[in-house]
């Protein structure tokens, strides 16, 4: 997986001609299933139209409670339930639109017309992307540096994973609110968070790019900490509970010359865009799967083959696979105490509120940063340096520091959970695992 892999490209007219004679086809249905709205999407199968789906759906903020895949030959065909953030049915018009439009596009099943993974020009942004060793009060070195350079941060995410961390952000020149173009503006910009991540003492040394344009950041993310390695737990402490962590399992299916993955871990939203990223871009097909999650956990099953049209033939790969799924599920775990901010957006706000932040002693395992008609919208997961909990007298004096209207404490909704307990459908897969699925998904 390189830093921008190219999307592969089908300039074949025939393959154009069969796509305009079989155009994608796209049903929401509210009345099927009593609590979910059913989105079902057949369509010419080409590789990446899965990640593309999901990649609409989770965008809108939809929950996928269930899922059924099937790509065998030359025709695509998924079934998903799925429900707002407060688990109701889809019933907004415009969004129904939206995603039959998205779905039924171009742009959605010729990736090379949808600029998901790399960088689509733009004069309205300047994109800085930054992945090192993870350490405490970095984000808020970040935001000083922007600060005196007189950028605005208008939005940004930060992942932390293994001691590793990786952050997107897209900023504005402040004077002119468009995009940075002076090269010796820029040059400055980079010389100086570079010299941020110096701090590092990591054989690693911590990577920077400046950029003219916008990217998908959730996808950009697992990319920047696939490259980085964060999957090797290198020095990780003895004290780690492995029964927390996601159970990933890949075996064979030699009958049906596949490789089966199966993964139970928490439920917890993006999910399902975070493992089917993760296997298309290290180019596995997915050609079948089951997917269901609820209060007790998520369970993952899926029917995979490298883009070669082969199955996984080594234990090196195998376990490779299992590394970098255990890793993608991981790296939005919301560990820590999520704190929300809401308030007017004024320049240098973001590298007040992370100051206060480090000065109280906290350190931040993730952040999403955005900013909506003039307010800022941040969410912060953020634990003590030395890992433990905050205690409340922390928590009273960024308040202060902050503001009582400003500042909500929120609970993490990842709570103790055991897996589901799902027997693994091998041996029936070509038999009635598909139509159960399928019917279970109509009438459940």
């Amino acid at each position: 997986m390189g830093s921008y892999p190219e999307e592969e490209v089908d300039d074949d007219e025939f393959a154009k001609l069969i796509r305009w004679m079989n155009p994608p086809r796209v049903v929401i249905d509210n009345d099927s299933h009593h609590d979910a709205t059913v989105v079902r999407v057949d369509s010419v199968n080409k590789h990446g139209i899965l990640l593309e789906v999901v990649q609409v759906l989770t965008d809108l903020d939809l929950v996928i409670s269930k899922a059924y895949i099937s790509s065998d030959g030359s025709w695509f065909m998924d079934v998903f339930n799925v429900t707002d953030r407060d688990g109701n049915k889809v019933w907004n018009k415009e969004i129904i639109s939206y995603i039959t439009k998205s779905l039924e596009s171009d742009a959605c099943f010729f990736p090379k017309l949808r600029s998901s993974v790399g960088i689509t020009p733009s004069k309205e942004q300047t994109l800085i992307e930054v992945t090192g060793s993870d350490r405490p009060g970095l984000l808020s070195e970040i935001c000083a540096v922007l600060a005196t350079q007189l950028c605005h941060v208008d939005k940004a995410e930060l992942w932390t994973h293994n001691t590793r961390v990786a952050a997107v952000l897209h900023v504005t020149d402040e004077s002119t609110g468009g995009a940075i173009e002076d090269p010796e503006r820029l040059s400055a910009i980079k010389k100086l968070l570079c010299n941020v991540l110096k701090g590092d003492n990591d054989s690693r040394m911590g990577r920077m790019t400046v950029l003219m344009g916008l990217t998908h950041i959730d996808r950009r993310l697992h990319q920047l900490m696939f490259d980085d390695r964060d999957y090797e737990r290198v020095g990780m402490k003895a004290e780690v509970n492995e029964k927390s962590r996601p159970q990933v399992t890949v075996m064979d299916c030699l009958e049906k010359d596949y490789t089966v993955v199966i993964l139970r871990s928490k439920d917890r939203p993006k999910l399902l865009f975070d493992t089917i990223c993760t296997l298309t871009d290290m180019q596995y097909v997915v050609f079948h799967g089951t997917v269901s999650s609820g209060k007790e956990g998520a369970y993952q099953e899926y029917y995979i083959r490298h883009v070669d049209g082969l199955p996984i033939s080594s234990e090196g790969k195998r376990r490779h696979l299992i590394q970098c799924l255990e890793a993608a599920i991981e790296r939005r775990a919301s560990e820590g105490l999520e704190l929300e901010l809401r308030t007017e957006d004024r320049f240098g706000f973001l590298s007040e509120i992370t100051r206060i932040f480090r000065e109280n002693g906290l350190t931040i395992r993730r952040a999403e940063i955005s900013t909506e008609e003039g307010k800022v919208v941040d969410t912060f997961y953020l634990s003590e340096m030395s890992g433990n909990p905050i205690d409340a007298k922390t928590i009273d004096s960024i308040r202060r520091q902050i503001g009582q209207t400003v500042l909500r404490v929120k609970q993490n909704p990842l709570l103790p959970s055991k897996p589901p307990e799902v027997v693994s459908t091998v041996s029936l897969i070509f038999g009635n695992l598909f139509r159960a699925s399928f019917q279970s998904l109509r009438s459940s």
